[in-house]
């Protein structure tokens, strides 16, 4: 027997079918005479128009009353999987984060897991309960709701598992596991039976959409053994483990893009100690996260900074560098939104020389000029022209070997 958190995201609780459906693979892990713990996102669509609602009531609403009308839409699914259980005769019980309780921060709209009492949920899992609990959400110090940002739920699920000291935390969604790269952009792309913690992260960090990169932190933290599966097909998943439990480790395990960057450079600015943190420091106070970052060798005193922030944050940091021009001296500054970051990722590079130069030699074949690079122990990135990055995708998935046989 084991105990086990399924996770369902908004395309697996879309609508009744769909929720009879996750009621009925809950039941095959009941009868096979696993305890089950489901952590239940809201029905497709549904915190879309939760949030609209608010933003046409007022732009600056109250976060925390943001928080309460946000966190209904899991409130629905659980008490309807709930429902749907029980009309398959099996025990089960919807919980309300506050409920359980997951304790979280204060920072509504954006919180933290601090801590999980879940003593009562292993109580009654154990006599055979189900426990539908809702993602996405806990509560604050202050005893109201909290939210945890997109991608919750599945923070919510690995978190729980955590707590409840589950044999793993099976999360279902509209993909039947984690594949070497977008198989939507590129067909021959290989579905992956293992992947390590670490090149997950990294993955997910650098444009992968398939698991939200707070939940694989916290999984990598509390070594939570993760399986992603399709709500929709009975296929084999892909397992998220210890790098130790990979027994053939491969060079490169995954290609990500995004073209969620935009590209600033600071030209002419004078290269002397403490400019960098001038301009760095200026976006830090706006909460603007910078991500690859490149100087140029010094040209008569002066030098250029390049670096990217996400687009969404591009405009607040344009103006927050302009209110300090006068202080850091620069001359111009540029935008450029036509840009996607490619990242090839794997633990293998550790191990391998030669990662970097077959990027390079793939993308100059076909013309693809490079303007940004950035590295880590696991992870070569670059940064391209947009209109380029489906090519560049398939000519680097051809050339680590990663194409389906």
């Amino acid at each position: 027997m084991a105990r086990i958190v399924m996770k369902f995201g908004g395309t697996s609780v879309a609508d009744l079918d769909r929720i009879r459906n996750v009621a009925e693979r809950v039941r095959r892990e009941v009868e096979a005479g696993n305890e089950v713990a489901v952590v239940v996102s809201a029905m497709s669509g549904t915190t879309n128009q939760l949030v609209g609602w608010c933003q046409s009531l007022s732009p600056l609403h109250d976060a925390r009353e943001y928080d309460t009308v946000v966190s209904t839409g899991e409130q629905i699914t659980a008490g309807l999987v709930a429902i749907a259980l029980q009309t398959l005769g099996i025990e089960a019980r919807s919980w309300a984060g506050w409920q359980v309780p997951i304790h979280t921060d204060g920072a509504h709209g954006k919180a933290r897991i601090e801590r999980i009492e879940g003593s009562e949920l292993v109580r009654r899992m154990g006599q055979g309960q189900v426990a539908v609990v809702t993602g996405f959400q806990g509560i604050g110090p202050d005893n109201r709701i909290t939210t945890l940002g997109r991608g919750g739920s599945d923070t919510s699920a690995v978190a729980l598992a955590a707590a409840l000291k589950a044999d793993r935390c099976d999360i279902y969604t509209d993909v039947d596991g984690i594949y070497t790269t977008d198989p939507r952009m590129v067909p021959k792309a290989r579905k992956l039976e293992r992947i390590s913690f670490e090149e997950m992260l990294e993955l997910a960090s650098v444009g992968a959409k398939v698991l939200q990169t707070r939940s694989v932190e916290l999984a990598m933290k509390e070594r939570v053994r993760v399986q992603v599966l399709s709500s929709f097909q009975d296929l084999p998943g892909t397992l998220v483990v210890d790098e130790e439990e990979i027994v053939e480790k491969e060079i490169v395990s995954g290609i990500a893009y995004s073209r969620d960057e935009a590209k600033l450079t600071v030209r002419r600015v004078p290269d002397r100690p403490g400019v960098a943190a001038a301009v760095f420091t200026t976006l830090a106070d706006q909460n603007v996260n910078v991500d690859m970052i490149v100087q140029n060798i010094s040209d008569e005193g002066m030098t250029d900074m390049t670096f990217t922030v996400g687009k969404t944050d591009l405009a607040l940091a344009q103006a927050a560098l302009a209110d300090k021009r006068s202080e850091i001296g620069y001359a111009d500054l540029l935008a450029d939104t036509n840009v996607a970051k490619i990242s090839v990722v794997g633990v293998g590079m550790r191990s391998h020389a030669g990662i970097a130069s077959t990027m390079f030699k793939a993308l100059a074949e076909k013309g693809i000029n490079i303007q940004v690079i950035s590295t880590s122990e696991i992870k070569v990135s670059i940064l391209i022209a947009s209109d380029y990055t489906e090519l560049a995708v398939r000519s680097l998935h051809t050339a680590y070997g990663l194409d389906a046989a």
